[in-house]
């Protein structure tokens, strides 16, 4: 008998605790876990409220109290870093095992929550902090763990993908696909851990330390959001060949060197991610023997992300009844973080400026100072004002910035537009 406690009974919470009490699962449930799974309670805010599918007795306001009634496992799926580090650090130092889908608190510290698992003799599993139901990190920790990743990249965030599909497909404006995110539920009344790519942040970091050894301790990683992208720009890329994206992209720089970063990409249309629709996530992975490989799936949602929780407590469930642990990631001090303004790309930039005779000239010439060199640009205009569309050749991100500050103080730059790297297979 394994006993399970869970924190947390919102859209994931309600769905797992469905799940666990399928009738018609408990045969295969119980084969998985090899042993019966007992669900002796969950910790709510209000246990007053009504919970559909929940039996009232099960409900409970402390974790505490939950872990002294004989927890094997506890499930975290409450969300935030405090006070959920606190509780999860109450379980591990008693031996329960912990799984967990809070992107945000592995991030934060990963690293020494494994640790506290392993020298207590538990596990601290978390395969839904990234991709939703996509089982990504256990096919990194288990399936690829013998082969050297040179790059995961991918579409890590349903709601960023969801807006730039309607941006893309429907010719929405960028404020009118927020608002119809917002609308399904897609969206927080205030998006920005999604739109300004916090949340994507977070889920490269995860997956990096299992794909290179990276530590979880809360390090800032390069990061931009969707804000400044607008229909001109999705335009210019839709005939270019291309789309735009927010990608969570983590890869090696060398032997030791490894590049985190979130940001918006235009990626070419023969891309398997450019076929990534909607609210749905993917993970591309690129193994030094194994080729690309690729995994899709829905990112979000209460039913989705309760499976790969579920998932998780069975592999927790099992290795209790065989009085095991896994081992923890492991850390590779050799690696360091690669200045990002030292990382290479093509780049789109779009910039708005009056419509003079000169004006060309002045821009380019702002290119060649930073070394950046012009591959392609497209002008279009409406009486005195006119856009100009660059794509360059490959450039390091410092100088594209430098180019970038310099022509913002121009005259005769009426603004900046979007800047954002392209993926052409070697970057």
């Amino acid at each position: 008998m394994i006993r399970v406690g869970v924190i947390g009974a919102g859209f994931v919470g309600g769905a797992l605790v469905n799940l666990l009490q399928d009738p018609s699962r408990q045969i295969a449930l119980v084969d998985a876990a090899t042993g019966e799974l007992e669900l002796v309670g969950v910790v709510v805010r209000d246990v007053a409220k009504p919970r559909v599918g929940i039996d009232p007795g099960l409900l409970r306001d402390n974790v505490e109290s939950l872990l002294d009634e004989g927890v094997d496992v506890l499930v975290e799926v409450a969300g935030g870093v405090e006070p959920t580090r606190h509780y999860l650090e109450l379980a591990l130092r008693r031996g329960v095992s912990v799984v967990t889908a809070n992107k945000a608190l592995m991030a934060e510290c990963g690293t020494y929550l494994a640790a506290l698992a392993h020298e207590n003799g538990a596990d601290l599993f978390y395969e839904a902090a990234v991709g939703g139901a996509i089982p990504i990190l256990r096919a990194l920790r288990t399936s690829l763990a013998g082969e050297r990743i040179l790059r995961v990249m991918g579409i890590v965030n349903g709601t960023t993908n969801f807006i730039l599909t309607k941006m893309t497909e429907h010719h929405a404006t960028y404020l009118d696909a927020l608002a119809e995110a917002q609308a399904l539920g897609y969206a927080e009344a205030d998006p920005s851990a999604d739109v300004e790519a916090y949340d994507a942040a977070a889920k490269v970091q995860v997956l990096s330390s299992l794909a290179f050894g990276t530590p979880l301790v809360g390090e800032e990683i390069s990061r931009e959001g969707i804000t400044a992208i607008r229909s001109i720009d999705v335009a210019f890329a839709r005939r270019a060949g291309y789309v735009i994206k927010l990608l969570g992209v983590a890869e090696r720089v060398g032997e030791h060197g490894v590049s985190r970063r979130a940001h918006p990409a235009m990626i070419p249309l023969s891309h398997p991610l450019a076929a990534v629709h909607g609210a749905m996530n993917a993970v591309f992975v690129e193994g030094e023997k194994s080729g690309p490989l690729m995994w899709l799936g829905p990112g979000a949602g209460g039913v989705p992300t309760a499976t790969a929780v579920l998932g998780d407590l069975l592999d927790a469930a099992r290795n209790r009844v065989s009085k095991r642990h896994d081992v923890p990631f492991s850390v590779d001090d050799r690696l360091f973080a690669v200045d990002e303004g030292d990382v290479t790309s093509v780049f789109y930039v779009s910039v708005d400026v009056l419509d003079r005779p000169g004006v060309l000239a002045a821009v380019a010439s702002v290119f060649g100072r930073h070394g950046v060199s012009i591959q392609s640009m497209e002008q279009s205009g409406v009486h005195d004002e006119a856009r100009l569309s660059f794509l360059t050749h490959h450039a390091r991100n410092r100088d594209v910035r430098a180019t970038i500050d310099e022509l913002a103080t121009l005259e005769s730059v009426d603004s900046i537009g979007a800047c954002l790297r392209v993926i052409d297979g070697g970057n």
